[in-house]
C-alpha cells in the first residue's frame, strides 16, 4: 500500500522534536505576510537544520538567503559558547520581521543579518567557517561555493537547499536558466574531490556537503 509523501513526512515531524513556539510563529507569520512562504524551511526540515547545528557545534554559520529568518534560528540552536550565525540576504524590506522574531527571540546577540550581494560581502570576512547553508539564488550556488570552500574548515560541512528544484533536474525536459544552473551545481559537486557529498531527497533536495578533513 502507497502513502501519501506529505502524510509520511508529518508523522516523522510528529515524533520528532518538538518545534520552539518561536518557529511555529515565524511560520504562520510569514505565510500571513509574505510572498513566496514555501521558500521557509518549515517544521521537518527545520528539526533538520537544527540536529546537523547540534551535532557539529559550529563556532561560526553562514547561511546565504535568510527570508524571514527560520533556518538561520534553527542553526543559532547548535552554536558552540560564543559562537554567530552570519546570515546574508539581498532584500532589506524583510528586516522587520527579522526584528520582530530574531530581534526578539534567545538568539539575538548570535545571529548577524548582511544585507546585500553575497558574492560581495563573502570575500571580505575572515572568520574560518564550520557550516555554511547556501539557499539564495540559484545562479550564484557555484560561485558561492567556490567562495566558502577555501573558509571552511577541514571536516566543515555545506548544505546546499533545493537541488532537485522540484524534480526538473531529471532528464532534458527542462532546459529553463534556473535547472540548468542547478545541474551544472550538482555535477561540480558530485565531480569535487575535495568533498564528500550526499543528496537527501528532503523536501527539494538538500546537498550535505562535507570538506575533507587531509
Amino acid at each position: 500500500m502507497g502513502w501519501d509523501p506529505e502524510q509520511i513526512e508529518e508523522y516523522c515531524r510528529s515524533i520528532s522534536d518538538e518545534v520552539p513556539q518561536i518557529l511555529t510563529e515565524l511560520d504562520e507569520y510569514t505565510h500571513q505576510h509574505h510572498h513566496g512562504a514555501t521558500m521557509i524551511s518549515g517544521a521537518f526540515q527545520g528539526r533538520f537544520l537544527a540536529m546537523i547545528s547540534r551535532m557539529l557545534r559550529p563556532k561560526i554559520v553562514l547561511e546565504v538567503g535568510t527570508y524571514t529568518g527560520y533556518s538561520a534560528l534553527c542553526f543559532a540552536e547548535g552554536l558552540a559558547e560564543g559562537g554567530m550565525v552570519h546570515t546574508i540576504d539581498i532584500d532589506e524590506r524583510l528586516s522587520d520581521t527579522h526584528d520582530k522574531f530574531i530581534g526578539q527571540s534567545i538568539y539575538k546577540d548570535q545571529i548577524k543579518v548582511h544585507f546585500g550581494d553575497a558574492k560581495q560581502i563573502i570575500p571580505t570576512m575572515e572568520e574560518s567557517l564550520d557550516l555554511v547553508f547556501i539557499d539564495g539564488a540559484k545562479k550564484d550556488y557555484a560561485a558561492i561555493f567556490d567562495m566558502c570552500l577555501p573558509k571552511l574548515r577541514p571536516g566543515g560541512v555545506i548544505l546546499a537547499d533545493n537541488v532537485l528544484w522540484k524534480g526538473k533536474v531529471l532528464g532534458e525536459k527542462y532546459d529553463d536558466a534556473t535547472t540548468l544552473s542547478i545541474k551544472a551545481f550538482n555535477q561540480k559537486i558530485h565531480d569535487n574531490k575535495e568533498v564528500n557529498k550526499l543528496l537527501l531527497p528532503i523536501r527539494d533536495g538538500l546537498f550535505w556537503i562535507t570538506k575533507n578533513k587531509i
